[in-house]
């Protein structure tokens, strides 16, 4: 067996979050040493959102094309060239491999070994022939796509985002199981590239989010013939003479949808169960491994960032656990990891984001508190641009200290970080109603939903009377 390593720190997985914090150990000179457990930028292709985003480039693409009369722009009949698209998928992943490429982090000073990781004590990791016993170690082994247990799926050929690069056809019809963001996002996909769209759930499509703000996108895909079925149990799943079966429970009794194609996305499951974590007295549940506010584990010498832990699995995860991990582990610095300002978007037209408390959980914490709306129909540029369906929905507390918003509209994923700041850093209304923002721009929405706040009081009977009395008196 090979001489054991003792590095500063063993990252241990590839994701996101992993390599930003071997890079930055890397940077400050720390002995760094990086398992590599699944291929070098593999979280590229893996993690499934390159894809998934080129992909959805291409139905919006499409969409605008036939949609272009009434701007006066007029096309013949719009054709799709599925392959293309695919290729196109495959080039993304491609052209962003090299962030994350072998080289690099060699080049940095990171020492790489290609393997499987599995503790053999509290502060030991073993790797083939190659033991490492590291001051501390950042389990960042992120997430896999579920596949929920239902009759006859494993036999049944599927896609997940994973693997949406390998279908080789457009589906005729495309059955999704799975009504949360990443469903969603594929169905609206697939039907704007010409196919039929069907998502089932036992849950309601976006279950856990503003109901409000998930009505205007839900009516919105079912506008575009996306059927949605909720609250429906999936009994078994099989596929013959050419076609997807898949058979619901009903209080009537059994009712079968036919497709072409089958799609999972029903969520995520912690990378960890290969790990040994009992060696190492790690705590961990179904959700993944439990960690403190400072992100270490029940055992203080061990971090686990992103999709691995027990917190939120959105993509924004990992690398913000990055950066309190290199700031706890590397610069002793004091951190608490606040989830409430991990902001969440669903890629929708229109586009459906949220950040912090929804009303519900604002009325539970802080009892008295302000709701605050400002409509995509009063934003210049929506006007312009025929896209006014949606609105910003802000919560404040009872001083307009900012709890959380949720934007459903046009670039709600780009409107949502001005937010996001806002909840980090425990910001005031105030200090969003008092910028200036390019004008017209969907950056507008922030101010004039900010503005809100002050209306009730600008329009009282003793303001009147204030500004009646300066009118008056006042220079």
């Amino acid at each position: 067996m090979a001489e054991p390593l003792t590095p500063d720190i063993c990252v241990i997985g590839a994701d996101a979050g992993g390599l930003a914090v071997a890079a930055a150990a890397a940077s400050f000179g720390v002995p760094t040493v990086l398992i590599d457990t699944g291929g070098m930028g593999e979280s590229v292709k893996t993690s499934g959102r390159a894809s998934l985003r080129a992909l959805m480039a291409a139905a919006e693409r499409a969409h605008a094309v036939r949609n272009g009369a009434r701007f006066g722009v007029k096309s013949g009949r719009t054709s799709v060239d599925f392959p293309t698209v695919t290729a196109n998928m495959r080039d993304v992943i491609a052209a962003l491999a090299p962030n994350a490429a072998r080289e690099r982090f060699v080049g940095l000073g990171v020492r790489i070994f290609k393997g499987a990781a599995r503790f053999t004590d509290a502060s030991t990791v073993a790797v083939d022939d190659v033991t490492i016993t590291a001051r501390r170690f950042v389990i960042a082994t992120g997430s896999s796509p579920v596949l929920p247990a239902i009759s006859g799926l494993l036999d049944t050929t599927h896609f997940t985002t994973e693997t949406l690069p390998e279908m080789g056809e457009r589906p005729g019809h495309l059955i999704v199981i799975g009504a949360g963001a990443e469903g969603l996002e594929l169905a609206q996909a697939f039907r704007r590239l010409g196919s039929k769209a069907t998502v089932l759930d036992a849950t309601p499509p976006l279950a856990g989010e503003d109901r409000e703000c998930a009505a205007i996108l839900l009516d919105a895909l079912e506008r575009e013939g996306i059927r949605l079925r909720s609250g429906v149990e999936i009994a078994k799943v099989s596929r013959s003479f050419g076609k997807v079966h898949v058979v619901l429970a009903t209080q009537a009794g059994s009712e079968t949808i036919q497709g072409s194609h089958l799609l999972i996305a029903v969520g995520r499951r912690p990378n960890m169960h290969d790990l040994n974590l009992e060696a190492a007295g790690i705590r961990y549940g179904d959700q993944g491994i439990v960690v403190d506010g400072s992100l270490r584990t029940s055992n203080k010498r061990i971090y686990a960032i992103g999709g691995v832990t027990d917190g939120p699995k959105s993509d924004n995860a990992g690398p913000y656990h990055a950066t309190l991990v290199i700031r706890h582990a590397l610069l002793q610095l004091p951190v608490r990891a606040n989830h409430d300002s991990v902001a969440r978007v669903a890629f929708t037209d229109p586009e459906f984001a949220h950040v912090g408390l929804q009303e519900e959980e604002a009325r539970a914490r802080k009892g008295v508190i302000r709701v605050l709306r400002w409509p995509f129909r009063a934003n210049e540029r929506a006007v312009a641009e025929r896209r006014t369906d949606g609105h910003i929905k802000v919560i404040t507390d009872r001083n307009g200290n900012v709890l959380g918003a949720t934007i459903v509209g046009p670039q709600a994923g780009e409107g949502i970080a001005i937010w996001t700041l806002a909840v980090a850093q425990k910001l005031n209304v105030r200090a969003l109603a008092g910028v200036a923002v390019p004008r017209p721009s969907y950056g507008e929405m922030a101010k004039d939903a900010a503005l809100t706040y002050f209306t009730r009081s600008l329009t009282s009977a003793r303001v009147r009377r204030i500004i009646g009395w300066l009118r008056r008196y006042g220079r």
